[in-house]
């Protein structure tokens, strides 16, 4: 259900201005606006960003006008752009061939970092300078910054925003503090204020690595227990993306007793060899408990407005082919 989250214009500020040093911003001249600003990610790192600096802001339609974000892109000079993981596959289906050297800032958010579209990535910007950003909605929205060459591991998120605490909690949840916070919650019932001393759920699991940087585990609802086994929805989808060059998401089912368990939808439709692959990565890396309890694809994944997969949303698609099914 829909939340309101209630920043402060001051806070906000404050955290566009140590962002612009933390991300190395000063050389980008302007922002192109790929992603709807109802999205804390853009609204803060784009269009606050540039009003607090001065900096151009060019708005597109995104991936719904493809032919005119890249005209945007091509003729962008020294430009901030920022993007969630799923956009790659279809950038680089909608733009084969295609290289936007303009683009000298770019930054990941909101999903896993598309770890495995990496040399892709830098064909499409090769002058860009690479950022995996971690936060949430509650931390309006950023916690940590990583840049690209500090870690080969997609799920390391760097370290805390100068200002910001974090800590694992009992269970592995991840908390936070931080100056630039939301001010308080109202989730339609009540209204939650939010104190300097509280700590806020951040809804993933994650640790602290040695050097600082911290380690995501998934959301807290990617984490579960089937037949009393630990099954990592994250992890599971690193083993797909080894063997699949497409979109993968999985969304959550019970078999028929009942136990919780979860199904792989890809895209584009994989052939039979694709599908081989896949399941042999499976059975070479996860005991018969994790794995889905079907493999399902659809020409494309249903996605949010900000361009996220919905995963809620893929269990009741329609038209989708079902290649597989586990036989417990």
């Amino acid at each position: 259900a829909p939340r309101l989250v209630v920043g402060e214009k001051r806070r906000s500020e404050r955290l566009a201005a140590v962002l612009h040093q933390v991300q190395d911003g000063a050389g980008a001249a302007g922002t192109v606006l790929m992603l709807p600003l109802s999205y804390c990610f853009a609204f803060v790192n784009q269009w606050l960003w540039a009003r607090v600096h001065g900096r151009e802001l060019i708005q597109t339609a995104g991936l719904r006008q493809v032919d005119r974000t890249a005209a945007a892109l091509e003729t962008a000079q020294d430009a901030l752009l920022c993007l969630v993981g799923p956009q790659i596959p279809l950038l680089l289906e909608s733009l084969p061939g295609r290289s936007f050297p303009g683009v000298i800032r770019l930054h990941f958010a909101g999903g896993p970092f598309p770890q495995e579209h990496l040399d892709q990535v830098q064909v499409l910007f090769p002058r860009a300078r690479i950022f995996n950003n971690y936060g949430c909605a509650e931390a309006m929205p950023r916690l940590t910054v990583r840049p690209l060459e500090d870690s080969a591991e997609a799920r390391n998120v760097g370290r805390p925003v100068p200002g910001i605490e974090m800590k694992a909690g009992e269970h592995g949840e991840i908390l936070f503090r931080s100056p630039y916070a939301a001010v308080a919650l109202y989730d339609g019932d009540a209204m939650t204020r939010l104190g300097p001393e509280d700590w806020i759920p951040s809804g993933d699991l994650g640790q602290e690595l040695p050097d600082g940087s911290w380690q995501l585990g998934g959301r807290t609802n990617e984490v579960f227990k089937r037949f009393g086994e630990k099954i990592s929805l994250p992890q599971l989808l690193r083993t797909v993306h080894e063997a699949w060059p497409g979109q993968a998401a999985f969304f959550r089912a019970a078999d028929q007793a009942g136990e919780p368990g979860h199904v792989l939808v890809l895209s584009p439709t994989p052939d039979d060899r694709q599908l081989r692959q896949v399941l042999r990565g499976f059975r070479k890396n996860h005991p018969r408990t994790h794995w889905p309890l079907r493999v399902e694809s659809s020409p494309a994944l249903l996605v949010l407005p900000n361009g996220k997969v919905d995963a809620k949303g893929l269990g009741a698609m329609q038209g989708k082919t079902v290649h597989w099914r586990q036989r417990l």
